[in-house]
């Protein structure tokens, strides 16, 4: 792993693997199949990429999205590495060059659209370039059990078999059944190399509101974030629109995406997102795979999501660069009560559907959770887990009572009407409100009339959402959404099992002043921060590349933190490889100190590194004797290229310098080399 760990911090400019990453780039780089589930944002794109640069031939790399692909190879092009992609959305002179270097045999890392597969000559084209290695991104698309199916992932194990070489699997989402599902569809049953890596991202601060006044919770919350990239879900398209229309009033820049767009301006909306800093994108769904933006800062669900998994994937946009991100997840009764209505509407067979209600209970058990909801959340995916202290429940611990009789009393008035009806009329009957409709049906006469004056209306809203949060109760689409008893809720109302609710905490959004902007760094460094996102945009938009692409935001933060005052210290941001260093480091290192640094281009590459300081101080030593010891000899010196040879391979005896600098020069500088070289080690 020596290889690869040095290759890490020279190409991509990291000093070591997150967890669970350094075992999954050494299997893949000795050749075995493997099926790698990782967290979003955990760095699954490094553990094909650095073994692509370990092992012999082309690595092949099926990714779903043209956009994540081509910012993939802009981002390792930026790093030094050859990639390249073959697209519909290449012009003529990008496909030419991609081509160019397969035959040349340059090109390390060849991503492809898995409907490329379908293509009359490309199992003929893959055969001939000699390729080493197949990675899948986004593998559970492999799965009709999965959410983002696509039917062209079904022919890669078609393709690993033609080609007889290794494949790696990547997914962040894949339940048992997916997992399954993959093996079978890409590995012909045989079972990989399998890697299940914690669910746990730490820097992404979990929280759940009830809805009240749902879109002055969005803006209040990206109010106190402003002027950080952010991405609002909503669950329709009207909402999109008229939320990123509310956010610009509010002086954000804001946009909407949905699927009912035209194709062109989605892909206006995904390069603004990619390219501009503090760009809120209001979106459905629609904008979800494929969004690879490191430097997203918070995300919040306008709508309860779909499933935990959705919820999951979603979340996991934002802090993909391991900086501290945010989420809020609005919901409410109508949510649940649409989620329901969907699965069982659907045209899911039964299996599924009761699957789906199961997924969806599980989002809402951490939405009303009453404990860490990291410790929830990860629990859901088979992982223990202490308390986080970072939720917003561990900051904050609700109020908690034994709901025992209310729910009783709930569930009692239910069924006394026939379980005909939907919350709001419940609630009359056991709050003993004489509406018209209570007198309509008779249902004033009713036992549970007025038996839960304990509680406002309010109240009552918050123990029937939390009783359809715990799935006690569910909407029945048959009787237009009527509340029905689920079994489980059956102990409960027989006196056999107790329940422990949250006491309703909502608080109308009436306060007088604005959230406080959350700065990402003190307000000491916060000018220096800023001028390095100025410097980057301008490089940014000079290249045409998205901002991260030059730099992330942590690695910007980490530079206004530490202000390197040198290009050595510079190599050792996170984030600064060689190549990177060589092409931005002298303009970012002027941002910080007001002046360029001039450094040769041979000692640049050595920057960071412990032969830079040899390089320099044999510089020193033969500045030193450039005239020999007396200081009367003809000037003599060894070129740049040759020092840093000597600083990197360290000769231990004479005759080995004397064969790095032949014997006029080793006869001159040898012995004082030799001195320095002793000492470095």
């Amino acid at each position: 792993m020596d290889d690869a760990a040095t290759l890490m911090r020279d190409v991509f400019g990291f000093d070591g693997f997150r967890p669970g990453q350094g075992e999954i780039v050494e299997a893949v780089a000795a050749g075995q199949n493997v099926l790698a589930i990782m967290p979003t944002g955990g760095g699954k794109s490094l553990c094909f990429q650095l073994p692509a640069l370990l092992r012999p031939g082309v690595t092949v790399v099926i990714s779903p999205l043209i956009a994540l692909m081509r910012d993939q190879v802009r981002g390792l092009r930026e790093a030094g590495v050859a990639a390249g992609a073959l697209t519909s959305g290449n012009t003529p002179e990008e496909t030419e060059a991609v081509w160019q270097a397969l035959e040349a045999g340059t090109l390390k890392l060849l991503y492809l659209a898995p409907e490329r597969l379908a293509a009359g000559g490309t199992m003929q084209m893959l055969r001939r370039i000699g390729v080493g290695l197949i990675a899948v991104d986004e593998a559970h698309c492999v799965s009709q059990w999965g959410h983002d199916f696509r039917p062209d992932y079904l022919r890669i194990g078609e393709l690993r078999r033609a080609l007889d070489v290794p494949l790696a699997a990547f997914t962040a989402t894949a339940d048992r059944e997916t997992q399954d599902e993959i093996v079978t569809r890409l590995f012909d049953g045989e079972e990989p190399a399998r890697f299940l890596r914690g669910f746990d991202r730490p820097n992404i601060h979990l929280a759940f509101q009830p809805k009240d006044s749902p879109r002055r919770q969005i803006l209040d919350f990206a109010a106190a974030r402003r002027g950080q990239s952010g991405i609002v879900y909503c669950g329709t398209r009207a909402k999109t629109e008229g939320l990123a229309r509310a956010l610009s009033v509010d002086g954000h820049t804001a946009c909407f995406y949905h699927g009912g767009m035209e194709a062109e301006d989605r892909r206006i909306v995904e390069s603004r997102f990619a390219r501009e800093d503090g760009l809120i994108v209001v979106a459905t769904v629609a904008f979800g795979m494929g969004v690879d933006k490191p430097d997203i800062r918070w995300v919040a669900h306008a709508d309860l999501p779909k499933s935990i998994e959705a919820y999951y994937q979603e979340i996991g946009r934002a802090g993909r660069d391991g900086g501290p991100a945010e989420t809020l997840t609005l919901f409410g009764p109508d949510d649940i009560r649409l989620r329901r209505t969907q699965i069982d509407e659907g045209l899911a067979p039964p299996e599924r559907r009761a699957a789906d209600h199961g997924r969806l209970n599980a989002l809402l058990g951490l939405a009303e959770a009453l404990e860490c909801r990291r410790k929830t959340l990860l629990g859901y995916f088979g992982e223990d887990a202490e308390t986080c202290g970072h939720c917003d429940l561990c900051q904050t611990p609700v109020e908690t009572f034994d709901a025992t009789e209310a729910v009783r009393k709930a569930l009692s008035a239910a069924l006394r009407t026939g379980e005909w009806f939907g919350a709001g009329h419940l609630i009359d009957i056991v709050m003993g409100n004489e509406t018209d409709k209570v007198r309509q049906k008779g249902h004033e006469q009713l036992p549970t009339f007025g038996v839960g004056r304990e509680f406002d209306k309010r109240g009552w809203q918050a123990v029937f959402r939390q009783m359809m949060g715990h799935d006690l109760m569910r909407p029945d689409p048959e009787r237009h959404g009527a509340l029905r008893m689920t079994e489980a809720a059956r102990p409960i109302l027989r006196g056999e099992a107790a329940i422990t609710l949250r006491r309703d905490t909502i608080a109308r959004a009436q306060a007088k002043r604005r959230p406080a902007v959350k700065a990402m760094v003190s307000e000491e460094d916060a000018p220096l921060l800023s001028a390095l996102k100025a410097k980057r945009r301008a490089l940014a938009e000079a290249a045409s590349v998205p901002a991260y692409i030059i730099f992330n935001d942590r690695t910007l933060i980490e530079m206004a933190e530490t202000k390197p005052s040198n290009l050595d210290q510079m190599a050792r941001i996170s984030g600064v490889g060689a190549k990177k260093l060589d092409s931005y480091g002298a303009d970012f290192l002027a941002v910080i100190t007001g002046a360029a640094e001039e450094m040769h281009p041979t000692r640049r590459k050595l920057a960071g590194r412990d032969a830079g300081a040899v390089y320099d101080r044999l510089m020193q030593v033969q500045a030193d004797l450039a005239r020999g010891a007396c200081g009367t000899e003809k000037p003599l010196s060894c070129s740049a290229s040759l020092l840093a040879k000597v600083a990197e391979r360290r000769p231990s005896l004479p005759e080995e310098l004397e064969r790095l600098l032949g014997e006029r020069r080793s006869e001159r500088f040898g012995a004082a080399f030799l001195d320095v070289l002793r000492e470095a080690s």
